[in-house]
């Protein structure tokens, strides 16, 4: 088995989904443009500095999914695909995706973003396959809590695991190859597990690490 493994935000996307979610809510006027962009900046800052509690975050970024009916949301999020993802979707991004489809690979895409924000995004990378942080859904409403364990640093490991295992596979073995492409420092411990280490416009942290330890570094932008 060979796997491909891509982080989404930053990576094969030329920006953060979140971030353009919360810039779409406020634009909209869902949301207050200060108030919001002050605890959002310290959401950001938290990830930067690797200490993001993402419960609390995720909790952040679906209020907003808890307060209309979802036949609405569904509406705005079309949108939101048309004027924020589209426009940073990288061209690289699916000269690599086709690199390891050609090579037959299998390919995942790997987040800590919540997947309703997520789902169309994989779709419109081409890649069926995708672990993600899950919301919770009750009597087909958004409870703007989580189910699961959060596919963010660590818990990113625990997701991949779980889902090599569902396929009779596991990092361990011998005969299983895998890429994995992030360009964030909350992604080293996955980078650590995979054969093929690669750091994508790397943050700071991440670009020292990679260089310390002899990954490679690319730019998809």
């Amino acid at each position: 088995m060979k796997l491909a493994i891509f982080d989404l935000d930053n990576t094969l996307l030329g920006g953060d989904s979140d971030e353009s979610w919360g810039d779409f809510m406020v634009e909209l006027g869902l949301r207050d443009a200060e108030t919001y962009g002050q605890k959002n900046q310290a959401f950001y800052q938290d990830y930067l500095n690797g200490t993001l509690d993402i419960f609390a975050f995720q909790r952040f970024m679906l209020e907003v999914v808890t307060e209309h009916p979802l036949e609405q949301m569904l509406e705005w999020r079309s949108q939101f695909l048309e004027q924020k993802i589209k426009p940073i979707l990288l061209p690289k991004a699916f000269d690599l995706i086709k690199s390891h489809r050609q090579q037959g690979h299998e390919l995942l895409i790997i987040t800590a973003t919540n997947r309703f924000i997520t789902g169309p995004i994989a779709e419109l990378l081409g890649i069926e396959d995708m672990l993600a942080t899950e919301p919770e859904m009750l009597d087909g409403q958004y409870t703007g809590d989580l189910t699961g364990t959060p596919c963010f640093a660590e818990g990113k490991i625990t997701r991949l695991k779980a889902w090599l295992e569902e396929r009779g596979a596991s990092l361990e073995q011998e005969n299983l190859e895998t890429w994995f492409y992030s360009d964030s420092r909350n992604d080293t411990p996955l980078l650590e597990q995979v054969t093929h280490p690669f750091a994508v416009d790397p943050d700071p942290t991440l670009k020292q690490t990679a260089q310390a330890r002899g990954w490679e570094i690319i730019s998809l932008r």
